[in-house]
């Protein structure tokens, strides 16, 4: 049998790695289908309203003067991670990040020595998964919790550049007053474009160059009602009240989205937490029962395979009650 041959046994335990890898990957391009036409969109939108000249000297600047390290070769899309990076807000240079990386798997490899029975080539690749895992989702919480205090802000600064523009000020002095009256994220950021503009860009490509850094929908929606208003003309303080009232609503349908979903993501907690808790019950009820999933290297494959595939299953399901609004 596979199970009394090392050999096969891992053989086994590679193509079964290699099919999950492809289901992800199937998963990944379904679901992000849309990302993929919205973004196309925008980009014709850029296209048309946006000269092509700023925004390739908005990737220059993007790109240039990033440090480099002998692991860009060894690191898949190194530009995309400091994009993440920046992103946060926070000072956590590509160094760093890679540091972390190695010194969570090095602890968790440490830790699975010291404190279980698991043989060595299960606890390496465990290692690996929580190293590579656990600073990813702390950068990912770090974006989403950014962007939605500049999602939940962004109204507001809207409204402030149209009592501006009311009032008789340019476009430049009023983004200038949100960056002094309001809150970090916006004021961080619109500091940021009022700066470049004094130093000597246009507003075009101070704008241009913060929507691809913050790859917002709304500050899009933003960007595109000043450019169209350059070039075209009209009344810019009644397009961005409109453009604040729709934001709002917005965000008043990601609630009630949010209320309607909510029974499928406490299903989904439920499901993904049930594994766990039957594990510690059946561990404190008879030890000796479940111990052989932990001591022998045919349940410690088992157990990694099984949270591999329901790793997968709360990807999926997290994906299934997330709609694109």
């Amino acid at each position: 049998m596979i199970v009394d041959n090392p050999t096969l046994l891992m053989i086994a335990v590679f193509l079964g790695v290699l099919i999950i890898a492809g289901t992800v990957i199937v998963a990944m391009n379904i679901f992000g289908k849309t990302r993929k036409v919205t973004k196309s969109r925008l980009n014709k939108i850029k296209g048309r309203h946006g000269n092509a000249a700023i925004i390739e000297e908005q990737k220059k600047v993007l790109f240039k003067k990033q440090e480099t390290s002998v692991l860009d070769g060894l690191i898949p899309k190194p530009e995309e991670l400091r994009k993440r990076l920046r992103r946060t807000g926070r000072n956590i240079t590509f160094k760093n990040y890679i540091t972390a990386n190695c010194i969570v798997a090095f602890v968790t490899l440490v830790l699975l020595f010291l404190f279980s029975t698991v043989s060595l080539v299960p606890s390496i690749a465990v290692s690996v998964a929580v190293g590579l895992f656990i600073p990813h989702l702390y950068v990912s919480m770090a974006i989403n919790r950014r962007l939605n205090a500049f999602t939940v802000q962004f109204p507001e600064a809207i409204d402030l550049i149209v009592r501006g523009l009311k009032a008789g000020l340019p476009v430049t002095e009023s983004i200038a007053a949100v960056a002094q009256e309001m809150e970090d994220p916006i004021s961080t950021e619109f500091k940021i474009i009022s700066d470049e503009v004094r130093f000597g860009k246009t507003l075009d490509e101070a704008l241009w160059q913060t929507s691809e850094r913050l790859e917002t929908p709304e500050f899009k929606f933003f960007v595109i009602c000043i450019s169209v208003q350059q070039e075209t003309g009209g009344n810019l303080s009644e397009t961005l009240a409109n453009l604040s009232s729709i934001l709002r609503g917005r965000a008043q349908l990601k609630l009630k989205i949010k209320a309607m979903s909510s029974e499928g993501r406490a299903s989904a907690g439920i499901i993904g937490a049930l594994p766990f808790v039957m594990t510690g019950l059946m561990s404190i009820v008879n030890y000796e029962y479940i111990s052989v999933m932990f001591t022998d290297p045919r349940g410690q494959v088992a157990l990694l395979i099984g949270a591999v595939w329901m790793s997968i299953g709360i990807f999926i399901i997290s994906k299934m009650i997330n709609f694109e609004t």
